[in-house]
């Protein structure tokens, strides 16, 4: 695994030098890995073609009457976004994502067993650009989680308006993936044992420190998903995702440059950003918006036990926390030398 680590991270330094001359893939490559190409794009143009797809749709009268009552269900009936979604193991275990994970490619590392009598709450690092180890992860079965921890449920969460976008709410919904709102990490967590959910800690925010080489955390500020764990009685379980911030480039933007500034106040607009980044394209090394086949290696740590109570404190907040951020560092320490070989600088925690 550390052999192929290293390789990708070459091969992802050789490309970043040759930014200005395009390099272009092969015209005969083996098909598996253009089975993998075609599944990374469809994933990453789904929520546009989905878009495209709607709208065309709508063009056609003879389908109003089934796109108007699919709308007010979507928007004021339905649900299943703060209750646990409408998961499809078949499509979880579809092949396509074996094709997703294997195009970087994705595996999950355990460090300690997971009872299935227990409750989880998984805070998934970093975010990078997209967070592909957290899809290929948590919600779905590429890389052998339900073989890894048998008897866990997992749900993967993202922000409420996924959910307000025709067609793509219903993917999203059908591979367990569900609304970040407090009200629906409750609801999942009270299905009682083996239930799990998976937050991307660092947000829109650590998206703008997604830079290769580094592992600059947003995690000293987010106490939310302490205090659900808390609340719920769950154990918090931290995961480290070697090569997420690797599969892509991004526009320095340092703090305090105007570029920065800007990204800030579009989040502060819209509640999420848009870094500036690039990567590779389809039909070639250099060029597009494509993340780069750089190995993402994701390490679950061992399971932290907190005390359920209903209205924590601050103090007992920073306790849980303090706990653990260690055994993040502890994940970073004992496999860095492994699977962060190409680092610029060592795990920090930023904000």
């Amino acid at each position: 695994m550390a052999r192929t680590a290293g390789a990708g991270q070459k091969q992802h330094k050789k490309q970043g030098s040759k930014q200005y001359n395009i390099k272009f893939a092969p015209l005969v490559v083996p098909r598996a890995r253009r089975l993998q190409t075609l599944a990374v794009l469809c994933w990453t143009t789904a929520l546009p073609l989905s878009f495209g797809l709607f709208f065309f749709l709508c063009s056609i009268p003879l389908l109003w009457p089934i796109i108007v009552p699919y709308l007010i269900w979507m928007l004021f009936i339905d649900q299943a976004a703060v209750r646990g979604g409408r998961k499809s193991e078949w499509i979880r275990k579809s092949r396509f994502w074996k094709w997703f994970a294997g195009y970087y490619p994705v595996s999950l590392i355990k460090t300690a067993d997971l009872p299935p009598e227990r409750k989880y709450v998984f805070g998934y690092h970093p975010h990078g650009i997209i967070g592909m180890g957290a899809i290929a992860n948590f919600a779905s079965d590429a890389t052998g989680f339900s073989e890894l921890f048998p008897g866990l449920d997992p749900h993967l969460l993202t922000l409420a308006s996924n959910f307000n976008i025709p067609l793509y709410r219903d993917f999203l919904l059908s591979l367990g993936v569900c609304s970040v709102s407090m009200k629906s990490c409750q609801n999942i967590l009270k299905q009682g044992p083996g239930s799990a959910l998976t937050i991307v800690v660092g947000g829109a925010a650590e998206s703008l420190s997604a830079h290769p080489g580094t592992a600059d955390l947003t995690l000293k500020r987010r106490m939310g998903f302490i205090k659900l764990a808390m609340r719920q009685g769950a154990d918090l379980v931290p995961v480290f995702s070697f090569g997420e911030n690797d599969i892509f480039e991004q526009l320095s933007n340092e703090r305090g440059t105007r570029l920065y500034k800007l990204q800030k106040k579009f989040q502060a607009a819209f509640g999420f950003t848009l870094p500036i980044f690039f990567g590779r394209g389809i039909f070639n090394y250099n060029l597009g918006l494509m993340p780069y086949r750089h190995p993402i290696v994701s390490v679950v740590g061992r399971p932290i036990a907190v005390p359920q109570v209903d209205h924590p404190t601050m103090e007992q907040m920073e306790e849980v926390q303090g706990r653990y951020i260690v055994e993040l560092k502890r994940i970073w320490d004992d496999h860095k030398e492994l699977y962060a070989t190409g680092r610029t600088k060592e795990l920090t925690i930023v904000a």
